[in-house]
């Protein structure tokens, strides 16, 4: 890729919305199945059986780089890339990233929630209410005319505020033929700074947060990111289009 942002077109757009669809579907599903005692293989196998029922549809990550599930479950001080499998149990007060993508009619969409398992501490379940506020600024700053540097400037603000850290080395993205396109969405930046915003362009918008500092490490596995510090860390991301008027939530 050469740097340009895509400019979806109208068939493309239409496509990604149903991908949108599905994708939600799909989130909803493993969400509704969250509880103490389920594994996060069991939450990736309710996840692609319900992709996989749209025809047409496939899990957008599975095989991706050699990635070998439909979901990426991100546990507690997990960041993001953790890997379900059938040792990891929920328990009670946990929290759960669950990461996922749809591969249909030739393109992406990439959406992510935190979920809650069971009873969570109040001082839990507000990083996880802020760091979704986070996300909804941040689609607020998504219009023709914006620039890039809007969206990461006010997840940085929120979580700020808050006393809570902008995960640096995890950003949001273009997405549609490929799942990472261009432009790479900071959680940390400056308004008025980064690419200009046009209508027809599609993000993937995903504040990640941690409860402490931010600073990050890869696990053993090679792909689970975890917070050095073993806070904990909490995940949302949207897939959006740039309308004319401002923008629209595709899931």
């Amino acid at each position: 890729m050469d740097g340009t942002i895509p400019i979806k077109t109208p068939e493309q757009i239409k496509a990604m919305r149903e991908g949108g669809l599905i994708l939600k579907e799909a989130l909803l599903a493993a969400e509704k199945a969250v509880q103490p005692g389920i594994s996060t293989y069991e939450l990736d196998q309710i996840a692609e059986k319900t992709i996989v029922s749209h025809k047409g549809a496939k899990p957008g990550f599975k095989g991706y780089r050699g990635f070998p599930a439909t979901l990426c479950t991100s546990v507690n001080e997990e960041v993001v890339h953790g890997m379900p499998s059938r040792d990891r149990i929920l328990k009670e007060g946990d929290i759960v990233g669950i990461d996922c993508g749809v591969y249909y009619k030739n393109l992406y969409t990439d959406a992510c929630i935190t979920v809650m398992v069971g009873d969570v501490l109040p001082e839990v379940r507000h990083f996880v209410k802020i760091t979704k506020k986070a996300l909804d600024n941040a689609v607020k700053k998504v219009r023709p005319g914006g620039y890039v540097g809007d969206i990461s400037a006010v997840i940085q603000k929120t979580l700020e505020d808050q006393n809570y850290s902008p995960v640096i080395e995890c950003t949001g993205h273009g997405v549609g033929e490929n799942l990472h396109e261009p432009p790479e969405i900071l959680n940390v930046g400056q308004k008025g700074a980064g690419p200009l915003i046009k209508a027809g362009m599609i993000f993937a918008i995903e504040p990640i947060s941690a409860m402490e500092d931010g600073a990050v490490i890869t696990a053993e596995d090679g792909w689970t990111v975890i917070t050095a510090d073993k806070s904990l860390s909490a995940h949302f991301e949207h897939t959006v289009l740039v309308t004319e008027e401002g923008c629209e939530v595709l899931v």
